[in-house]
């Protein structure tokens, strides 16, 4: 969508994103950074009655509840390709939807992939009939988009830390990511005063991440409980960080 249809930045809107997307012109965002419903089974073996069987059976419920096990309509990647000025883009991931993002991005769009790896240091211990949920893919595609690590720590592509626990607790969100990661993926692809969009912005996590990195941003989130945690969340970080934010206006 060209001209000047404008849309607020440092915002987050509590909306279904495919709709919510189509108000963001062509080319005027630098940088994409989405972690949408994985695809996932949740209809395991027996689990039994012990603490983690109950504490898997309490996730698995609240996943379901809130959607985040059926996938997403991929048909919003046109849309993001659209809005950005140039492909550059992490997309976060479980292993059997990969293949589907390397056939858009590597195989129609000629793009460079670099794969991320959240490392957990202390997975659930379920390992009958297959290997520990100890990791997440985070896959990231550019072209002509950029990445340039400031140090060593900030080029690694496996990040190792525990389950956030704390976090989860805090801001009620049963997928939620580091912090500390994030923050990191948008040093390494964008530069201060970029503008950052997230489609499923959750609790807010991009968001603040851009607040910290001097970013400004953009989410979507169309779970109104997300939403209000999100942000609350923005609001405690803009009082937090000694820059003044301030709602702008894309065009």
């Amino acid at each position: 969508m060209k001209g000047n249809l404008l849309l607020e930045t440092n915002k987050i809107y509590n909306e279904d994103c495919l709709l919510g997307i189509r108000k963001i012109p062509d080319n005027s965002v630098d940088l994409v950074i989405i972690d949408p419903p994985y695809d996932i089974c949740t209809k395991g073996g027996k689990q039994g009655n012990s603490r983690v069987a109950k504490d898997v059976k309490n996730l698995e419920k609240e996943l379901i509840d809130n959607n985040l096990t059926n996938g997403f309509d991929v048909s919003i990647l046109d849309e993001l390709i659209r809005v950005m000025k140039n492909i550059n883009i992490y997309i976060w991931c479980n292993g059997r939807q990969i293949p589907l993002y390397i056939k858009y991005f590597i195989e129609q769009l000629d793009c460079k992939l670099e794969i991320i790896i959240w490392g957990k240091t202390n997975p659930m211990p379920l390992y009958s009939n297959k290997y520990l949920g100890d990791k997440e893919y985070c896959l990231y595609f550019r072209k002509k988009g950029f990445c340039q690590p400031k140090n060593y720590e900030d080029a690694k592509t496996i990040y190792l830390s525990t389950l956030n626990i704390k976090d989860k607790q805090k801001y009620g969100h049963p997928t939620i990511k580091p912090l500390p990661l994030i923050r990191k993926l948008i040093r390494n692809s964008s530069n201060e005063n970029d503008v950052v969009l997230d489609c499923f912005i959750g609790s807010g996590t991009t968001a603040v991440a851009s607040i910290l990195e001097n970013r400004k941003f953009i989410g979507f989130e169309i779970n109104k409980k997300y939403y209000d945690i999100a942000l609350k969340r923005i609001s405690e970080t803009n009082k937090e960080d000694d820059n003044s934010w301030t709602i702008n206006t894309l065009i």
